[in-house]
């Protein structure tokens, strides 16, 4: 599974990184870096948090 965020969407709110600072970090300019977009299935469940808490509908998950 791998984590994509739409930059074009992205607003830096940081609720990404609330739920998982050790895969998103939303940097100086504002928008959201991805640090390891690869995640293990046993990641899903935090992974689907940070897409669904997303209030720009930036993240999504791809199988």
């Amino acid at each position: 599974m791998r984590v994509e965020v739409d930059l074009d969407r992205c607003t830096g709110h940081g609720i990404c990184e609330s739920i998982a600072d050790d895969v998103f970090e939303v940097g100086d300019d504002g928008m959201v870096h991805i640090t390891d977009d690869e995640r293990p299935g046993s990641d899903r469940a935090r992974m689907q948090q940070a897409v669904t808490q997303c209030p720009a509908a930036a993240l999504r998950l791809v199988d």
